[in-house]
């Protein structure tokens, strides 16, 4: 299945975070001419000793799940005649399913927690196994997302060089062109270690040309993609520090965030690197996952 003709899955359990994705996964549909497929995951959950009351039959809780899930179809269609949806209800666990459904997907949309999530918790279970073990990009929405305060959309996307840094950009491209954003491509650079020459501790860099190669990598790595989207605005942003945390500072306004799964320095066994990581758990706007 080609990414032009493959859906844009939705994990949904009727929770307010699910929610929340469905109508961003919606949006998504729309603008990108896609098919929708809705997933909700039937899990059975067996209990040693049953709770005292009425014991509801498996098969009446299925029926009213799938009648759920019928008007929920339904009520889209009537909002966008034109968009195709599609509902599924099976049985499993949620992060299985949906790894699964990711390999003939375009996109995974995800609430940041669902109904097995604690408010203790910065992000869902389901949500990470998803994130680090799908096969396709992975955005996932946060409950508060609202329109941000800048009179333009904006995409926030991390540049680092690496070949998953160059799908993170493309993809950023692609949703600014739909969300009619600008993209700000952003770098990351720390000081390099101390080095010591004869017992003094001195710092052997040049702060300058650690800049300019700087400047040159976002050049060279947005390049392409400013010529394939050339209505798409895109600003450059060198910052200092942690990656992690020059990324959330640039995305405080953003309408998405845009990282690779894992970047230059991440380990081959990692699925899901450190900053990206980061980026999941703590940004207040949508956040896609690519790879």
């Amino acid at each position: 299945m080609s990414s032009q003709t493959a859906p844009i899955v939705v994990g949904y359990d009727g929770s307010p975070a699910s929610l929340t994705a469905l109508h961003w996964a919606t949006s998504e549909a729309v603008r990108l001419h896609a098919r929708l497929r809705v997933v909700e995951v039937f899990e059975l959950v067996i209990t040693v000793r049953p709770t005292p009351g009425t014991v509801v039959p498996l098969e009446a809780v299925r029926t009213a799940r799938e009648g759920g899930l019928a008007a929920l179809a339904d009520g889209l269609r009537a909002q966008q005649p034109d968009l195709e949806v599609e509902t599924v209800l099976t049985e499993g666990t949620p992060a299985e399913t949906l790894i699964e459904e990711s390999a003939q997907a375009r996109m995974i949309i995800l609430g940041s927690r669902g109904l097995g999530g604690s408010t203790g918790l910065l992000l869902g279970s389901v949500t990470v196994q998803v994130s680090a073990h799908a096969q396709c990009p992975v955005l996932v929405v946060p409950p508060d997302v609202h329109p941000r305060a800048l009179e333009k959309p904006t995409v926030v996307v991390g540049v680092d060089g690496s070949k998953v840094s160059a799908k993170a950009i493309d993809f950023a491209f692609d949703q600014a062109e739909a969300l009619g954003a600008r993209v700000i491509a952003v770098h990351a650079w720390t000081s390099p270690f101390l080095t010591f020459d004869e017992g003094q501790t001195m710092l052997q860099f040049d702060e300058v040309a650690v800049q300019e190669s700087g400047r040159v990598l976002v050049a060279e790595s947005v390049a392409g993609a400013m010529a394939d989207h050339p209505d798409v605005e895109c600003e450059t942003r060198l910052m200092t520090g942690r990656a992690a945390r020059t990324l959330l500072l640039a995305a405080e306004s953003a309408s998405l965030v845009v990282v690779g799964s894992r970047g230059r320095g991440g380990f081959t066994g990692l699925l899901l690197g450190s900053v990206s990581q980061s980026v999941l758990h703590h940004a207040h706007c949508p956040v896609a996952i690519v790879r």
